[in-house]
């Protein structure tokens, strides 16, 4: 993605000395989403994986319920335009993003039309179960492989750790992008989410697991906090939040019994 990397010139101050040198910046650019024909939203990202974040937007909203509907999807030229055709369109879903945008806390000037339970989605009761030494591993892994946030400091990431053990990345200025992107690649590629870890690198509030239940995914984490809604949406919806995930130790805010490895002690 080095096409999206600008040099600017700034004044590094450090004590009471500026020294005056260049440094790295991300050109975001605004993305257009078409949903047969009609102009469905815009979005601030990192024109990257187009296809993919504009699938996993849709389906996170409720809009397309499968991958399987989709008849084409198509970028223009200069990759600010996704078309995605299909015969299969969740009218009532698309209402909501038109009628009950939300201006989200998702960096990026995320919008949403899924909040608070707009669509209706079932309980998740997946078996899937996992020790946290995987976790711990993962997501290890997770911050040593970010070399656009290394040169930059500038983006969020998402990683998919599915059941067989393969991963999945996508970086995005804003983390709700990031979600979108790395959920829609593993669609694309047929793969399922229901037997899946999404890590994350911002914090976890409501829309981010709205997103996360959306695509069936049993386990979220990240090395920050959740908002009280976020927790509460998990708690609801069944997914097991994991926040604080920093070296040995994490805090498990919903559904411990999917995760194995270690004693529980205290109230």
């Amino acid at each position: 993605m080095s096409e999206f990397l600008k040099k600017v010139v700034i004044e590094r101050l450090d004590g009471d000395t500026a020294v005056i040198e260049e440094d790295v910046t991300i050109q975001e650019s605004r993305m257009s989403v078409f949903l047969n024909g009609e102009k469905a939203i815009s979005m601030m990202c990192i024109p990257v994986d187009q296809d993919a974040h504009a699938l996993g937007f849709l389906m996170g909203e409720g809009v397309i319920s499968d991958v399987s509907d989709v008849d084409k999807i198509e970028i223009s030229e200069d990759g600010l335009r996704v078309d995605i055709f299909t015969n299969k369109i969740n009218e009532e879903s698309l209402k909501h993003l038109y009628t009950e945008k939300t201006l989200v806390s998702g960096c990026g000037g995320g919008i949403t039309g899924n909040v608070e339970n707009a669509v209706e989605v079932d309980f998740i009761e997946s078996d899937f179960t996992v020790e946290v030494d995987y976790i711990r591993s993962n997501v290890k892994q997770f911050y040593q492989e970010s070399e656009l946030y290394r040169l930059t400091g500038c983006v969020h990431k998402a990683m998919l750790i599915l059941d067989d053990g393969l991963t999945i990345c996508a970086e995005d200025i804003g983390r709700h992008n990031a979600i979108d992107k790395v959920v829609g690649k593993a669609r694309l590629s047929g793969k399922c989410t229901s037997r899946a870890i999404l890590v994350v690198s911002g914090r976890l509030s409501s829309e981010m697991v709205v997103k996360a239940v959306m695509h069936k995914l049993p386990i979220v984490v990240s090395r920050t906090a959740p908002t009280f809604l976020g927790v509460k949406t998990a708690m609801v919806h069944g997914i097991t939040l994991i926040g604080f995930a920093r070296g040995q130790k994490m805090n498990i805010y919903s559904h411990s019994a999917r995760l194995s490895g270690f004693k529980r002690v205290g109230i």
